[in-house]
């Protein structure tokens, strides 16, 4: 019966089956995911131990820290004692000082109490001020030949009188106006040029040709003559028969005037006012250089000491020992006398003018005259 039976339509299609290109496309698909997923975990494994390290690394850094800020505390703790320490030895020292500050209050007080019992006007005490003060600049000035303290002592009190600004005190600026116009006018010497033209003349005294020493003939006068000879020796073969006659000559007269200068300088006429100067001998001749070293020394320091007297007393002495035993036509010899003559001529004794006008104003001033 089931043969005669039509097909039914709905019937399932039979089961497909797959190429063997499908197949293997499949297995590589499940291959890749595979390795994918071998990859994925991988990664995760390293992600997972990365961060365990990372996780020790910050509980080291933590224990660390926390040791550090133990070692902190513990030295905070200290200082902290220290400073307590300190502030209680500050309050103890504040405290005394302020018991000092007390008395030496409770003394100012007292004494600007006397001080104001005893001070005179405002206009007493300005003029006594300017009057002490001349007065000292005069002391100084006498002492250290110096007019610099009195001018500067006159420029100081007129400008204080300026700035005080009072009519009856004009008197006293006229009278400081011409005491300061008198003490500018007096030239005073100036003792450091004196004392560096003094060591410039002590420098040159060791090469100062002595009368009784002969000045050594100058090496350069042999060269220049023999090559003038060897000059005139070659010549011949350059000319003719008048050159070589003119070269000869010229050799001739070279060689002459050579024998000749060393001739002439075997003797040396020299004329000699003083005859002990010629007839000094070498250990003489340093004793000589040393004494007139010793002498402007000594007028040097009478220079710095004011003593103008007896600076000009070893000037001379000095002056004199060059003009008798150097030779004076030697330009070192000249320059150091001139050196001792323009010192003689400025280590003058210069007195200062008082300032009588100023100091008789201020009297007048102060007497409210």
């Amino acid at each position: 019966m089931s043969e005669g039976l039509p097909p039914l339509e709905n019937a399932a299609p039979p089961p497909t089956t797959l190429s063997p290109g499908e197949r293997f496309g499949a297995r590589r698909l499940w291959v890749v995911a595979v390795v994918l997923l071998a990859l994925l975990g991988a990664a995760a494994l390293a992600v997972a131990w990365r961060t365990q390290q990372r996780v020790q690394e910050l509980q080291q850094e933590l224990v660390r820290r926390q040791q550090d800020s133990q070692v902190q505390a513990t030295e905070a703790r200290t200082l902290a004692k220290q400073a307590q320490e300190s502030a209680r030895e500050a309050l103890t020292k504040a405290g005394l000082l302020e018991g000092r500050v007390a008395e030496v209050a409770l003394q100012r007080g007292q004494l600007e109490d006397l001080i104001q019992s005893l001070s005179r006007s405002r206009d007493e005490n300005l003029l006594v001020d300017i009057e002490a003060a001349i007065r000292v600049a005069q002391q100084q000035s006498a002492i250290t030949g110096s007019a610099e303290p009195l001018v500067a002592t006159l420029r100081q009190a007129d400008e204080r009188l300026a700035r005080y600004s009072q009519p009856r005190l004009e008197g006293v600026r006229r009278a400081i106006a011409r005491d300061l116009d008198r003490v500018k006018a007096v030239g005073v010497a100036d003792i450091s040029a004196l004392n560096i033209r003094l060591d410039e003349a002590v420098r040159l005294i060791d090469d100062l040709p002595l009368l009784a020493v002969a000045e050594p003939r100058k090496p350069g006068d042999a060269r220049e003559r023999a090559a003038k000879a060897a000059a005139a020796s070659s010549a011949p073969a350059a000319s003719g028969l008048a050159g070589w006659w003119a070269a000869l000559q010229q050799h001739v007269q070279t060689w002459s005037d050579i024998a000749w200068n060393e001739v002439r300088s075997l003797i040396r006429v020299t004329r000699i006012d003083h005859p002990e100067a010629i007839l000094l001998a070498p250990e003489q001749a340093f004793f000589v250089r040393e004494n007139l070293k010793l002498r402007l020394l000594n007028a040097r320091l009478a220079v710095l000491s004011r003593q103008f007297d007896t600076a000009q007393s070893d000037l001379q002495t000095a002056r004199t020992s060059l003009e008798r035993y150097f030779d004076r036509s030697s330009r070192k010899v000249t320059v150091a006398l001139e050196l001792i003559k323009q010192v003689a001529a400025q280590a003058r004794q210069v007195s200062l003018p008082r300032p009588d006008d100023t100091l008789a104003a201020l009297s007048t001033a102060t007497a409210g005259r």
